[in-house]
């Protein structure tokens, strides 16, 4: 499963590894914001709602394997909840730790904003967003008789998690004061396109043992959703190529984002293919490469 040791199934648990993008997404906010590292109080503020996206992250993919259990029991029965090398008691108190870490690092980067010249008020929108993709991710998973029950809605559930994904740039923009960067919105819109077009596939690789759940996948039949997921991609490249257009990323760095075009490029004969693993991964590659190429032009700029 991964890792090593005790931790390892934690590790698995969590998708810790994954969870990290969330660290590099605030970090992205905030450099794409500043044009640069940020210092001082800013410093502190981003590594402590860096600490906080993580924390979340781990927490809520723990729970989403928790709710997922009797569905994992088929599509993944080495992951650490079907296989028992967590006990589902277990699982809920790392659940709570992790939430509980994620308010009080949020917590520490208010008590820091306070204390500096823009103040608590110039830090708001930071608040605003966490409570944002807090109030998507509960009503994704919550079943409450209030709950707007997400994940039962098909497409309205896969655009609810990557909006949360998306945020996570806002964020770190906004921990530095810039909520409204026009850098920072350009990738939200791209990571928000990608992630959609990703949770789609992944959606069709997983309908054997989504059987009973209404993903867009079973809604619609698998390549119908592959068709959307494509045609999302075809916009997600349009998104890539737009800032640079329009003067928000200069247009000599545009050669930057040409290997996250050509690996974008090379999902859709997977697709094709009914090659469904392999078109997410590509696709997951391909948004890695975006990211970097945005963040080196944010630097350079």
């Amino acid at each position: 499963m991964g890792g090593g040791g005790a931790l390892g199934p934690w590790w698995v648990l969590f998708r810790a590894g994954n969870s990290t993008v969330g660290v590099f997404g605030v970090f992205l906010g905030a450099m794409m914001a500043l044009g640069g590292l940020p210092e001082g109080d800013f410093a502190l503020i981003t590594v402590l709602q860096a600490l906080s996206v993580w924390s979340f992250m781990c927490s809520w993919n723990a729970l989403n394997d928790y709710l997922d259990l009797e569905i994992d029991r088929v599509n993944r029965p080495n992951r650490p909840l079907p296989s028992g090398a967590i006990s589902e008691a277990s699982a809920k108190r790392g659940i709570a730790l992790m939430m509980t870490l994620s308010v009080v690092s949020i917590a520490g980067a208010a008590a820091t904003a306070s204390g500096t010249v823009g103040g608590i008020e110039g830090w708001y929108p930071s608040l605003a967003i966490w409570l944002g993709a807090l109030f998507l991710l509960t009503n994704y998973e919550s079943a409450a008789p209030f709950s707007l029950r997400l994940k039962e809605r098909g497409l309205s559930g896969n655009i609810a998690i990557s909006l949360s994904v998306g945020m996570v740039v806002l964020f770190g923009a906004a921990g530095v004061f810039e909520p409204f960067n026009h850098r920072a919105w350009a990738m939200f819109v791209i990571g928000v396109l990608y992630t959609l077009a990703r949770e789609i596939v992944k959606d069709v690789e997983d309908m054997e043992g989504d059987e009973g759940r209404s993903t867009y996948a079973m809604q619609v039949g698998p390549q119908r959703a592959r068709t959307l997921a494509w045609a999302l991609l075809l916009l997600t490249l349009a998104s890539m190529l737009l800032p640079f257009a329009i003067g928000i990323f200069p247009e000599l760095h545009l050669v930057g984002v040409i290997p996250a075009v050509v690996v974008l490029m090379l999902a859709k004969p997977k697709l094709v293919l009914s090659e469904d693993h392999a078109a997410q991964q590509l696709i997951k590659k391909s948004m890695y490469l975006c990211l970097a190429a945005l963040l080196g032009s944010s630097l350079l700029a």
